[in-house]
């Protein structure tokens, strides 16, 4: 971690910078058998676009409000680094009613019609696919992203100091989700560049911390496994092993 990464969009920066062709985001989802690897670049370019859609098509601007009503899942992740790198405080389950833009999936779109600002869907279907027929009322992030810009430049400098992410009801500034990323990654023992496993929703600070910001300030990366307690646990160690992971979450507590 550099001295100038004082924020999530700062890191992922630095990453890109020191070694772009890594892995960064595995993810698995044991309910359907879909496997997704995102290098270090790859990522960042769906982070670049999502965030030009941002602030250009939605006009989101340093401080507005998204609820994020969507799992642990690597569009998830796309979208808090996206956040991240506009100024937008990402509400990780929030009321859309109070938000001024919501981001949804598909079974959280009822929900999230409670938003009188902009809204957008996505489906959750492998390699980002969309929906077959595009819900009433939302933007279809499928549709709308693949033709962003794929460079990002904030038309206002994001405040490290400022709000960046609420979760579990506490509002964390940019600064303070990596410094506390950082203390549970030492807390935790988290080797260098860790290759971490974890089966965590991201609806709490410790699924974000293990899914997303511990690996990301540690230079290492994440296998963010959706629905794992459907995997057996022989197939549970065959992961393990093949994808050489260093780090295994804790369970929830």
């Amino acid at each position: 971690m550099n001295a100038t990464d004082r924020t999530p969009a700062d890191l992922l920066s630095s990453a890109l910078a020191a070694d772009p062709a890594r892995p960064l985001v595995t993810f698995y989802d044991d309910a359907t058998g879909e496997r997704v690897e995102l290098s270090v670049a790859t990522f960042a370019n769906w982070v670049a676009k999502t965030a030009n859609y941002l602030q250009g098509d939605l006009a989101a601007e340093p401080g507005d409000r998204l609820a994020l009503l969507l799992p642990a899942h690597w569009q998830t992740a796309v979208w808090l680094l996206a956040c991240s790198s506009v100024g937008v405080v990402a509400e990780v389950d929030g009321d859309p009613a109070a938000a001024d833009l919501v981001v949804a999936g598909p079974d959280r779109l009822d929900a999230a019609r409670a938003c009188s600002g902009e809204r957008v869907a996505l489906a959750l279907r492998p390699l980002g696919g969309r929906f077959p027929q595009p819900p009433q009322g939302f933007a279809d992030y499928a549709v709308e992203v693949p033709g962003q810009g794929d460079r990002f430049a904030p038309f206002a400098p994001v405040d490290p100091g400022g709000a960046a992410l609420v979760v579990d009801g506490e509002e964390l500034t940019g600064a303070g989700v990596v410094a506390r990323a950082r203390t549970d990654a030492d807390a935790a023992g988290l080797p260098a560049a860790p290759r971490v496993l974890s089966g965590l929703p991201y609806d709490t600070w410790q699924g974000l911390s293990y899914g997303l910001y511990a690996p990301l300030v540690t230079g290492g990366s994440v296998v963010l496994c959706r629905h794992l307690d459907q995997l057996g646990a022989p197939a549970a160690a065959t992961r393990e092993t093949s994808e050489k992971i260093t780090f295994r979450a804790p369970l929830p507590h």
